[in-house]
């Protein structure tokens, strides 16, 4: 059995009419991203904070 070609880009643009996208331009898309961006910054700041107040023992 053959399946046909598929074409999976990056980022859809409004006016392009297929489904196969990773991400689209809408709000939704827009709104999640910066939640993911903002949850890793909080993760990696709070790594390096929990890195400083239990840093190895000094000695």
């Amino acid at each position: 059995m053959k399946q046909g070609q598929e074409e999976t880009k990056f980022v859809k643009e409004p006016e392009e009419p297929t489904r196969d996208y990773i991400f689209q331009k809408n709000q939704k898309t827009k709104t999640g991203t910066f939640i993911m961006i903002g949850f890793l910054v909080l993760l990696v700041i709070g790594i390096i904070i929990s890195a400083i107040y239990f840093g190895s023992p000094e000695a």
